[in-house]
């Protein structure tokens, strides 16, 4: 199939950006993935139509995605079209206790809309390189809160290009999950409920949360964020820890030593490379504590 020749036709149709065999390391934090045959950055939620149309036309398996920070793309890349929202349909605002963004929306942003507004509520997310969107999806959380718990309302499109808006009591959340994974849907706006606030406090409780975040991440280096979801009653991180694994690495992926639930990135790693970690810390923490962690990350695409 000629992806440049199609993404010379979709390019036509769109206000964003169409990328043939785009190289997914450009568009992951982890700066880790082979090419998407074809890569769609939308600016509109038009956009976002046009693309569901031209793929069901040329009957292309399709994939959505947000910033690309919860995600390992392997090194074959990914077959068809990515829709990814990081970079478009960002558009924000407030009204009243309700903050209403696009699904492409950065949490640290809104998080100082909030900030701006008084609001109080998303001061956690304020260091999570994450979509709104894909922050919904993956129920993305800190500081023993999460994105969920302030949902109001979410508009999504499902592939075939049926459009309908959730309310709360149609959605469920829990830790690291949402009702909408594993469903062919884009989540185009969301409504967020917050709660008043004193600035000044609000303002203190992101800097403390930053800070903390800088002390005790390897923000140094690419990653993907924590790797593994929390155990029940323990912390991944304490047991890969305990397993002896700190440091331990391969090739360029390194089990960061300052924080042991982050494989960091210190150049050219490859997603063979992390995901042969990700299998090591697996078998090790299980034969030695007799727990198997789950990622947290996503794995898609093809090895090569």
């Amino acid at each position: 199939m000629n992806w440049q020749e199609l993404a010379n036709q979709l390019r036509q149709k769109l206000d964003g950006q169409v990328l043939a065999n785009a190289p997914m390391k450009h568009h992951t934090t982890w700066r880790v993935g082979g090419p998407a045959d074809l890569l769609v950055i939308p600016q509109t939620v038009k956009d976002v139509h046009e693309t569901l149309i031209f793929t069901k036309h040329h009957q292309l398996p399709m994939m959505a995605i947000g910033n690309g920070s919860n995600l390992l793309v392997l090194d074959g890349g990914i077959r068809g079209v990515v829709l990814k929202l990081g970079g478009g349909l960002k558009s924000q605002y407030l009204d009243g206790n309700f903050l209403i963004a696009e699904g492409g929306a950065m949490l640290p942003s809104l998080a100082r809309m909030a900030l701006n507004g008084s609001l109080s509520g998303l001061e956690f997310a304020v260091g999570i390189p994450a979509t709104l969107g894909g922050a919904i999806v993956m129920n993305a959380g800190a500081f023993g809160q999460d994105i969920g718990s302030l949902v109001s309302q979410v508009e999504v499109i499902d592939f075939e290009g049926k459009q309908q808006i959730l309310s709360r009591d149609e959605l469920t959340f829990s830790y690291r999950k949402s009702s909408l994974q594993d469903k062919n849907i884009i989540i185009l706006r969301a409504t967020l409920q917050l709660k008043p606030g004193i600035s000044e406090d609000i303002a203190a409780s992101m800097e403390a949360k930053l800070s903390f975040r800088n002390n005790m991440q390897p923000l140094e280096y690419p990653t993907a964020g924590s790797v593994f979801r929390n155990p029940v009653g323990d912390y991944a991180g304490r047991l890969i820890e305990a397993a002896g694994l700190k440091g331990h690495s391969m090739g360029d992926a390194v089990i960061s030593t300052k924080h042991a639930n982050f494989i960091v990135n210190r150049g050219n790693a490859t997603g063979r490379e992390i995901l042969t970690l990700i299998r090591t810390i697996q078998e090790r923490v299980f034969e030695q504590e007799g727990v198997m962690l789950v990622p947290e990350v996503l794995i898609v695409g093809e090895e090569r």
